[in-house]
């Protein structure tokens, strides 16, 4: 995997910043007492990375982003994967703790399952950064960084639309679209707390076009727990589309599109699709369907033709926004935030820092993934990275 170099950031904090006490958590500050001083060495600051799985590369790619622009600045890094298992997930930060991290930087497997890994950090003074996937029913979640999630949805449900020529790319209606439209809905898992914000967001979105008819959904499953994909499977989503295949298309109604929250789950639903001869691409016949996170296998479906669109969050910034508020902390200063008000966990607001978003199409592969540096031209040919 691709790794992403990092600018320093700052300059170096001068000693007594490092022992202030942490407004996020009280007692002495992260990265306090005989460690170096952060931005310059920092030679005994340790920060905790936990992340959730290997399976995506979405998330291999974040944590080792993470990690090298930590590095840079002289931190060590206690980088993990959980494979998708939650006891796992608890051990390893368990494990950073007992190893005397200065700052957690969290991405969770399930938002619920932490709370006593929390307590135990707040108790060490160790502040905690939830890393896109929101920490709930713990006031111990100190910061919050993650793209803006309802604009996903929005993003999502846009390029449904656009796909099935009912508005342009900016959601405008281009009055061409005769309709009605059939269309399926499928959601992410229901333990991550972005998966609600997505939904939301996408059906905010669509719901006027149901309410006057251009849009049905023939299986009737709208709600989000009908639609939900524990997980973000991509075997499930590829099952459920099979299911809804037998149960509502069989008799010959035809499938216009699907709502997909994300790339993995597009693939399941692209197989489904092919599996009973739709396609093989959208020029002949695949429905439309939407995704998430410009996986490099999608990616090369959207340049083939076969899957419509998916949302690119650039996770080389979203990492660097760990970075900059894992620094904040380690010398003793509260991370900037840009939203105060959106994202309450449960027990409390998060202080939260958004990230915009953007939708990639075919024509957006080049300006927006190659030329940036994301991928190279031959990763997207041949559908991997290197």
């Amino acid at each position: 995997m691709r790794r992403v170099t990092k600018a320093r950031w700052g300059a170096a904090a001068t000693s007594s910043l490092l022992v202030l006490a942490l407004a996020a958590c009280g007692g002495e500050g992260a990265g306090s007492g005989d460690g170096g001083e952060a931005g310059d060495g920092g030679e005994d600051v340790k920060i905790g990375v936990a992340m959730p799985t290997e399976t995506s590369e979405r998330w291999i790619a974040d944590g080792d982003a993470v990690k090298s622009g930590l590095e840079e600045l002289g931190y060590e890094v206690d980088l993990q994967f959980a494979g998708d298992d939650i006891p796992t997930q608890t051990q390893q930060i368990d494990s950073m703790i007992t190893g005397g991290v200065d700052v957690l930087v969290i991405a969770s497997i399930d938002g619920t399952a932490l709370t006593s890994q929390l307590d135990a950090a707040a108790a060490a003074n160790i502040p905690v950064i939830s890393y896109d996937r929101l920490i709930r029913d713990s006031e111990n979640v100190d910061f919050y960084v993650t793209f803006d999630n309802y604009a996903v949805g929005v993003a999502q449900a846009t390029a449904l639309l656009a796909g099935l020529g009912i508005t342009d790319r900016e959601g405008e209606p281009t009055g061409e679209a005769a309709g009605p439209y059939n269309v399926e809905l499928f959601a992410g898992s229901p333990d991550d707390n972005n998966a609600g914000f997505f939904f939301q967001g996408a059906m905010d979105t669509l719901e006027p076009y149901i309410a006057d008819g251009t849009i049905t959904v023939p299986s009737g499953q709208t709600e989000f727990d009908q639609v939900a994909t524990l997980r973000w499977s991509q075997e499930a989503a590829q099952k459920r589309m099979e299911d809804l295949l037998t149960s509502t298309y069989s008799g010959g109604t035809e499938l216009h599109g699907v709502l997909s929250p994300f790339d993995g789950i597009s693939r399941g639903i692209i197989t489904a699709l092919q599996g009973v001869g739709m396609g093989p691409t959208l020029e002949e016949g695949l429905p439309v369907v939407t995704g998430q996170d410009a996986e490099i296998a999608s990616v090369k479906l959207i340049a083939d033709g076969v899957q419509s669109s998916t949302i690119f969050k650039d996770t080389r910034k979203l990492a660097d926004q760990a970075v900059v508020a894992a620094q904040a902390y380690v010398e003793g200063e509260e991370p900037e935030a840009n939203d105060t008000e959106t994202y309450d966990n449960g027990v409390k607001v998060v202080p939260s820092y958004l990230l915009e978003v953007d939708t990639v199409f075919a024509e957006d592969i080049a300006p927006l993934l190659v030329e940036s540096g994301y991928y190279t031209q031959d990763e997207v040919d041949a559908g991997v990275t290197d």
